[in-house]
């Protein structure tokens, strides 16, 4: 009986031993989960919006090549099968050198003009042992429109066909199903077609992702343009359509009013107006290799 009493009270005592280990495992781990930054992935599905740069990144070693195609406006109607008879196409790479930096290079065949980008991710939204409530990156980028000039008689210099941008890209994602972020930016145009015209175009960008299900999103951006800073044919720029995610790519489809697809373009040289019909059919097709 005294074997039996003591095989239960060891019992009891194992059982208690057990449940304290339990208990300071369990706190280590909260303790462990606080200390662990976890940072916030997928605010947008890819590094576009629509136009605009989104808040994403390709992560180093990553090359997305990129090919983003406009048809010519709904408007043209039976004759220009709704746009589909005419196309703007620009074709790009773009390499994420480290987790936040990433470069870009593309051509366009909308004025035949080559850009390239870098992108900086700064602040990146996160919980936990940092908590950071915001992503904020900057870019930059150059163009050079190498279309001939319309006018061979007068004197065109090498710099009368580059442009330049800039962006602050400040967001948030607010919850698994909506993103949404800022893009303050501002073009500067070496040459511009008249007096009237500013060099410097000051606008503000505002995008957002609505996620329909696991693989598909609803994306819209919108960019204002202030007044008195460019001509009154150009308009403000309006996107939207969807993100479709399809494993090793992503299919963007969407309307916009923007012909071109390059900053110092859809920001400062809209022309179509969704009230006419003036709207492009468009894709973005994006195919992302790990290069490491």
């Amino acid at each position: 009986m005294k074997i039996y009493r003591y095989a239960f009270i060891l019992f009891i005592l194992l059982g208690c031993s057990l449940n304290l280990i339990s208990q300071e495992s369990d706190l280590l781990s909260l303790l462990d989960e606080e200390e662990t930054t976890h940072y916030t992935t997928a605010s947008f599905k890819a590094t576009r919006v629509i136009n605009l740069h989104s808040l994403e990144n390709m992560s180093a070693g990553e090359l997305d090549i990129k090919i983003q195609h406009r048809f010519g406006f709904i408007s043209g109607g039976a004759y220009e099968l709704w746009g589909l008879d005419q196309s703007t196409i620009r074709i790009g790479a773009d390499y994420g050198v480290t987790n936040s930096f990433m470069i870009g290079l593309g051509r366009s065949s909308y004025e035949k003009t080559y850009d390239g980008f870098m992108k900086l991710k700064v602040l990146r939204q996160s919980t936990g042992a940092k908590n950071m409530p915001v992503t904020l990156a900057l870019f930059s980028s150059m163009a050079i429109k190498t279309l001939k000039p319309s006018d061979p008689n007068r004197e065109n210099y090498f710099s009368n066909n580059l442009y330049y941008a800039f962006q602050m890209i400040l967001g948030r994602k607010f919850s698994d199903a909506f993103s949404l972020q800022l893009s303050p930016s501002l073009v500067h145009r070496n040459l511009v077609a008249t007096a009237e015209e500013s060099n410097d175009v000051v606008a503000l960008g505002v995008g957002g992702r609505i996620k329909l299900s696991k693989r598909v999103s609803l994306n819209a951006e919108y960019i204002y343009v202030w007044p008195d800073q460019i001509a009154d044919i150009y308009t403000n720029s309006f996107s939207i359509g969807f993100d479709i995610e399809t494993g090793g790519h992503v299919f963007q489809l969407h309307f916009s009013n923007s012909t071109s697809m390059i900053e110092k373009g859809f920001i400062a040289e809209t022309v179509g107006e969704w009230g006419k019909g003036e709207v492009h059919l468009g894709f973005n097709i994006s195919r992302v290799f790990n290069l490491k």
